[in-house]
């Protein structure tokens, strides 16, 4: 273990250590303890620790009771990191790396060692796209929800490394309004809205709006992004309630075409980092993603509750963007370009009836579902060539006719029926949930090389999971767990076969500690993962496809801790070992963007109300992501890199708060991920400043 990977796993165990021996000082300056989501998972929670999480059981259990690994980023950390993306936001989460390569358009973090971009959920319904999730709008959320490992015995189709689920911020019952700007050094700006109000004792209504204009490290690729959340709550008795949740989206995000691997690492990666291989007349991108629906919770009189979840996503996209096709020295690098046109829509209804029942000294939390799912694609996908660019001297492009063309139009449906039980005996906790799922395929899948593929597909299967775990008094609480995964898989593969459906299995065994005299809540996990016929986008002969390559292993720990200690500080820590390998086709090797070392430490400190500095905030952190690989392949190595991020906010007045948040504190240049189309850099340092007032 070399010097830097001890020093991240040192800090993540001496920063949770400090957490738990920070009840030896000054016990008297405890920060109120808020427990969240006992009645509520997805309520607001103060601080850095969340109790419960909607992702972990679809009921209420607190996360010490879960026998999986759930980690939780509250609405706070993702304020006082700054975190503009979703993969930021999990910068800070053990066995994630949230940013394996600087894309605007997606979202696509690695979660021990699978790509999560189709694992994403939003209010626990899945976010559709046949090729990764689109970013959602993080100022929206009002927390990020990771449940790993396989989760299909809830959640039906779904990769087996878990699930991230990303909650909307909802209507509360009380009045609060606040309002702000932002500016960055590289010309960043931003205004936002979020006002809430408690219209009566019975209906609550929100308002979410952002609109953003923001810059890369490529000066002339930019994205505009406006953001519409709204959200009402209505509550007529105890017994009911009725959230209404919807969104909209328009946004214009465009990656970079990527930089040629022969000319990376050669000592003008500053230079690389900014050099801008498209042409802004051809450059083009309109996006939009709209959200609308509901969730119901009603509790009978007999103690059951039903409780139905429904949304539907409708997502349109044009995109017009350059590629890298390879490289001839000294200067001259060979592009093409690619159109994507883009319309789906999708459907999600998640019915449940809970209720407790007891059997002789054990209670029963019983959970029994329906889970429907439909979704439409038609997608357009061409592919052309371009002149080359001499980057020495660029000149503007000229584009030849498409040379491959894919059209899709197909169609999933997908029906699910489950049951859990959550059992409880004195300490003992135990959870036993089964699933079984239909999913049926039909449409065609067009290229101009191979034809039309028929696409008439029916599957089913049945996944579940059981855990076992002991509560001490002390807060200790160690668990193992067992759980399987399915994934239909849409569409077909480059040589226009169907795709088979994926299926994965975990081993995990783990221990929890929430402690009794201040805010926390830390845990050690080891697992063993398993996933068969994966499927990954590669290019072959300049076309971009699908090939399911055999079966993925993965192994490893990871320690994660958050903690609100006395004294105003606040940690979240995380170390993560992940030995990931595939079998078959790569025999041995590596995937794609999983490092084997992985860590965080952020600290955040709050000046006293009784000290001179009273009002500021002081926060930075470190990001450790080890030597990984940029493909399948292992053809492009990449090198491990640290990063430093700060944070500062000051109290101006009692409403209003300025904060500067700085990320990549030594602009590190690095290459984050290497494929077929080239390579992609990391994001350089950026200072953003913000204002905001609230009353």
């Amino acid at each position: 273990m070399n010097i830097r990977i001890a020093l991240f796993a040192g800090a993540s165990l001496l920063a949770l250590h400090a957490a738990a021996v920070a009840q030896d000082v000054a016990t008297t300056e405890l920060k109120e303890i808020v427990v969240s989501g006992q009645a509520d998972a997805a309520a607001p929670a103060e601080g850095y620790v969340a109790k419960a999480a909607v992702a972990g059981t679809k009921t209420t259990t607190p996360i010490l009771e879960t026998q999986r690994s759930v980690s939780v980023v509250t609405r706070s950390e993702i304020e006082d990191r700054g975190a503009q993306t979703l993969g930021q936001a999990l910068s800070t989460t053990a066995g994630v790396i949230g940013e394996p390569y600087a894309d605007p358009r997606f979202d696509s973090p690695v979660l021990r060692g699978f790509d999560m971009g189709n694992a994403q959920y939003l209010n626990g319904l899945r976010l559709m796209r046949s090729a990764g999730a689109p970013s959602y709008e993080v100022y929206g959320l009002e927390r990020v929800e990771v449940l790993k490992g396989p989760a299909s015995s809830l959640y039906g189709s779904g990769t087996p490394a878990g699930v991230i689920n990303i909650v909307q911020k909802h209507a509360q019952f009380k009045d609060a309004y606040e309002a702000g700007t932002g500016f960055s050094i590289d010309g960043d700006k931003t205004v936002f809205l979020d006002a809430n109000k408690a219209l009566s004792d019975t209906l609550a209504a929100r308002f979410t709006g952002k609109l953003s204009d923001s810059e890369e490290d490529i000066d002339e690729l930019t994205d505009k992004r406006g953001y519409l959340g709204l959200a009402t709550r209505w509550s007529p008795s105890d017994a009911t309630t009725v959230d209404f949740l919807a969104s909209y989206q328009k946004d214009s995000p465009i990656t970079p075409a990527g930089i040629p691997d022969e000319l990376t690492g050669q000592g003008n990666d500053d230079s690389l980092r900014d050099l801008y291989i498209g042409d802004p007349a051809i450059d083009d991108s309109d996006r939009r993603m709209s959200n609308i629906g509901y969730e119901l919770h009603h509790e009978f009189d007999t103690g059951w509750a039903l409780d139905q979840s429904a949304r539907f996503q409708k997502f349109d996209w044009d995109y017009t963007g350059f590629y890298v096709s390879g490289y001839t020295a000294p200067s001259t690098v060979e592009r093409g370009v690619i159109y994507q046109d883009e319309d789906t829509w999708t459907a999600n209804l998640d019915t449940r009836f809970s209720g407790d029942v007891a059997t002789g000294l054990i209670d029963h939390k019983l959970l029994f579902g329906l889970d429907l799912r439909k979704y439409d694609d038609n997608t357009k996908t061409e592919f052309a060539t371009a002149s080359d660019l001499d980057i020495t001297s660029p000149t503007s492009a000229t584009v030849g006719v498409p040379w491959y063309t894919k059209t899709d139009d197909l169609t999933l449906e997908q029906v699910g029926i489950y049951a859990q039980d959550e059992l409880s005996f004195d300490h003992w906790r135990a959870t036993l949930g089964l699933r079984h799922d239909w999913t049926d395929q039909q449409g065609t899948s067009t290229n101009n090389f191979s034809g039309t593929t028929v696409i008439d597909q029916q599957d089913s299967a049945t996944t579940g999971n059981v855990g076992l775990s002991y509560l001490f008094d002390t807060g200790f609480a160690p668990y193992i767990s067992y759980a399987t995964s399915f994934d239909p898989e849409i569409g077909s593969d480059i040589a226009g076969n169907t795709l088979k459906p994926t299926t994965g299995e975990q081993w995990e065994i783990g221990l929890k500690y929430q402690p009794t005299s201040f805010d926390g809540l830390f845990s050690v996990a080891l697992y063993d993962l398993t996933q068969d016929d994966v499927s990954v986008t590669f290019t072959e002969g300049g076309v971009s496809g699908t090939r399911q390559i055999g079966q993925v292993k993965s192994r490893g720990i990871e320690i994660e801790g958050a903690a609100e200690i006395a004294m105003g500080w606040s940690v979240k820590a995380a170390y993560s070992y992940n030995d990931a390998k595939q079998v078959g086709t790569n025999d041995g090797k590596m995937p794609a963007n999983m490092p084997r070392h992985s860590g965080s430490v952020w600290l955040n400190y709050d000046f006293a109300e009784d000290t001179a500095l009273d009002g500021l905030s002081l926060a930075g952190g470190i990001r450790y992501i080890g030597e990984r690989y940029g493909d399948n392949a292992n053809a492009y190595q990449l090198d491990p890199v640290t990063l430093v991020d700060l944070a500062a906010r000051y109290k101006v007045t009692e409403k209003a708060t300025l904060a500067v948040n700085l990320n990549n504190l030594t602009d590190e240049t690095y290459v984050a991920n290497c494929g077929s189309f080239g390579c992609y850099y990391g994001s350089g340092r950026s200072v953003m400043g913000t204002l905001t007032v609230r009353w």
